[in-house]
């Protein structure tokens, strides 16, 4: 069974993370082919927007321990610069909107993993742990870099240092995550929003995607000369007279991410 399963439609890349007998928990195999499957969404100018779910009752629930303790294993270093710091990188550089469809449990690297997607969502179900204290260890997966800028210091301190599972609904209070949808609409309303992404302009949100990633350490100036740097490039795309235009004639736009 591929720990990875992946499909394009309509413009939409779905990747599953498919290891549902360990609630989707990473293995080295899982993260490799991870990396190779962004790879591909962001080569493909076909595909738009990026859903990334899991197979099964959970979302993801972080480094599967026995590789951890395997002597054959790869090692801590290895399994943080060769699985999750890669992983995080890509989603971030990813020039394409990436949307986190948190379907369960979304624990340690799992709930990183999808906190360092463009929007996410989450089942009413679903629950967010920083899972590490409990095992002595530290968050990982870029934890300490966007949590404590989604919910506040004090709050991602306490639950980094207590190991509190947060609720789906408590996320989106708190603005860790975008929205909450009942157990039962989840997948057909997460997916309208990945639908939404694919038919916008798809360059446009990627210079809007790495604006956002530069305001986290740029001063107000330098995020201001920014702003100005990607408004020219977006003047300058297919999809931006064709939004004048279509205005102008009072008729829906037609993207095509160019």
């Amino acid at each position: 069974m591929q720990p990875v399963l992946f499909t394009i439609e309509g413009g939409i890349a779905t990747i599953t993370l498919n290891r549902p007998d360990k609630l989707n928990s990473f293995n080295r195999e899982m993260a490799l082919l991870l990396q190779q499957k962004l790879d591909e969404c962001a080569s493909l100018h076909t595909i738009r927007c990026v859903y990334i779910t899991g197979a099964g009752k959970g979302f993801c629930a972080g480094q599967d321990l026995a590789e951890v303790v395997d002597p054959q294993g790869p090692g801590m270093q290895r399994i943080l610069s060769e699985h999750y710091n890669p992983i995080v990188t890509r989603i971030r550089n990813l020039p394409k909107p990436v949307v986190a469809a948190v379907n369960g449990v979304a624990a340690g690297a799992g709930a990183n993993i999808a906190l360092a997607c463009d929007i996410v969502v989450a089942a009413q179900s679903a629950s967010f742990i920083q899972a590490f204290s409990k095992l002595g260890l530290i968050p990982d997966s870029g934890g300490t870099f966007m949590l404590p800028r989604l919910i506040g210091w004090q709050k991602a301190s306490a639950i980094m240092m207590l190991g509190d599972k947060i609720p789906a609904t408590q996320a989106e209070q708190w603005g860790m995550i975008y929205k909450v949808f009942p157990d039962e609409d989840f997948v057909n309303e997460s997916k309208k929003i990945a639908l939404t992404l694919s038919q916008m302009p798809t360059k446009g949100l990627a210079y809007t995607k790495q604006a956002l990633t530069y305001s986290m350490t740029n001063s107000l100036e330098q995020q201001l000369l920014l702003e100005d740097e990607f408004q020219q490039k977006a003047a300058n795309t297919h999809d931006f007279k064709e939004g004048i235009q279509s205005f102008l004639e009072k008729r829906a736009p037609q993207f095509k991410g160019e």
